[in-house]
């Protein structure tokens, strides 16, 4: 099927030197601020790509739990393929399409495993429901049926019942320390405006890059 002629301009904004903050982590969270308020069903969505041991790239999306000057925090099973990629190689590459905003943000740079306390802490803050299936999920492992994994899901809630859901070893975050941060803006005629921030010593060089 022939796609091509499906094509709109971006008229929406625009992005200039002037109006960036010298921190990326700030000009992000002021980005973040107007797709919290905008009306589209993940805000919090991002792309996480990684890269296993024989060089092959993988791609999927994850939400964003919370974000500071240190990174960006997503959990997972430490058993799954992003997790046993990042294992062998940290370096990962995150991407936030705010589609209706007609921004994108790309972020570089390398996960680690954040401290149990800090995924105990934020496992405790989930709805009962989603840590029992943390529990009984082996997160990208082969399956027999839907129907499986639900009598799973309910044996393991029988169990527990109303009692405290421990922590899985097997679960926790990782933390995304950016190395280069780039901010996309559509504009017309696909003359887009992307500045490109890449870590220098303490702080951070900024320049615009052709679209």
């Amino acid at each position: 099927m022939d796609v091509s002629a499906l094509r709109r301009e971006y008229l929406r904004d625009g992005l200039s030197r002037a109006s960036l903050d010298a921190n990326p982590m700030t000009q992000f969270s002021r980005w973040f601020a107007v797709a919290k308020e905008t009306p589209m069903p993940d805000p919090t969505a991002m792309l996480v790509a990684t890269v296993d041991a024989g060089g092959q790239p993988s791609l999927r999306t994850v939400l964003l739990k919370y974000f500071d000057d240190d990174g960006f925090v997503f959990f997972t099973n430490y058993g799954s393929n992003k997790a046993r990629d990042i294992a062998v190689n940290p370096k990962v590459c995150l991407s936030f399409p705010w589609l209706e905003l007609e921004r994108q943000v790309h972020v570089r740079g390398r996960a680690g495993k954040i401290s149990a306390i800090e995924s105990a802490r934020y496992f405790l803050s989930r709805p009962k429901d989603s840590q029992l299936a943390a529990w009984v999920s082996s997160q990208s492992h082969p399956l027999s049926s839907r129907q499986f994994l639900m009598r799973q899901f309910q044996k393991m809630k029988e169990k527990i019942g109303q009692g405290e859901m421990p922590v899985p070893s097997f679960w926790g975050g990782f933390r995304v320390r950016p190395e280069a941060m780039e901010f996309w803006q559509g504009r017309e005629n696909r003359l887009h405006d992307r500045f490109l921030y890449q870590r220098d010593g303490d702080g951070w060089t900024i320049e615009r890059l052709a679209p």
